[in-house]
């Protein structure tokens, strides 16, 4: 692949998912601080994602799915099959990242819950092994009498990485509520911090240049501000059917390096390339 083709740069898979609670003074929405070393958005604070890995396409995941099937997910996403791999990756990433599992019970039919030392030991475990595939999910569910609660993780958002970027992401961006008894935190590895935030301030720290995020972050938190509970944002969520898919474009880049970005609708938006 050529450095200087931007062509040439392969667009990934990737799922990234909003998880939300509510706090004191309304909802939240929890936020993690990339690592200054990442190749792709280095130092951004974002939600729990990353790239859908072949692993998530398993047709054997299916089949510890809760209430959606790869068809109907690919109808909902819009492509002819694999849709389920996105949630897939969601609730995977979700897991690595913060240590949250997006997943219910067998016997109970509850979210599972991490407030005993055994139980919080044994995931503990089973993240890292999860990240370096030595454990499957499928494997995970079975071992622990869980399904994953695909039927409570909402997409929303649909984005790709403009040309001219180093690396190039399809971004499905999903909304879900935290478990009550999981505490997410950074995994001081590909992220370094992390913050349960009011999307109100987080937009407002962004604009003072306390927390750089990128657009789709932003248009995210966006849809997030005006409800005031995790119980209206989940059915905004539950309501939205089909995304439209945003691709901006990068305009000009300004004297300090950065980009001024065009987005469908914008004047000269479809003169670009």
């Amino acid at each position: 692949m050529s450095d200087t083709d931007p062509g040439a740069v392969p667009v990934r898979p990737a799922a990234t998912v909003m998880l939300i609670r509510d706090g004191a003074d309304g909802i939240e929405v929890f936020m993690l601080r990339r690592t200054l070393r990442a190749a792709f958005a280095g130092g951004m604070y974002v939600f729990p994602g990353g790239r859908v890995d072949v692993a998530d396409a398993a047709i054997a995941l299916e089949s510890v799915c809760d209430g959606l099937t790869d068809a109907r997910a690919s109808e909902m996403l819009q492509i002819d099959s694999g849709g389920l791999a996105f949630w897939l990756a969601a609730i995977r990433e979700c897991f690595e990242e913060a240590g949250v599992l997006l997943a219910r019970s067998t016997t109970t039919g509850q979210v599972v819950r991490f407030d005993d030392d055994a139980t919080a030991a044994r995931f503990s475990a089973a993240r890292p092994a999860i990240h370096d595939s030595t454990l499957g999910l499928v494997e995970l569910c079975a071992a622990e009498g869980l399904r994953l609660a695909t039927d409570q993780i909402f997409y929303i958002a649909h984005w790709v990485t403009p040309l001219g970027e180093n690396r190039r992401f399809d971004t499905r961006f999903f909304l879900a509520r935290a478990p009550a008894a999981q505490e997410p935190l950074h995994d001081d590895g590909e992220t370094i911090a992390s913050l349960w935030v009011h999307p109100t301030e987080a937009l407002a720290r962004e604009r003072a240049g306390e927390l750089m995020m990128l657009p789709p972050t932003i248009a995210c938190l966006e849809f997030l501000e005006p409800h005031l509970t995790a119980d209206a944002a989940l059915a905004a969520g539950a309501a939205v059917l089909a995304p439209p898919r945003v691709l901006p474009k990068i305009a000009t880049m300004s004297a300090d390096g950065k980009p001024t970005m065009l987005y469908p609708g914008d004047a000269g938006y479809d003169d670009l390339p």
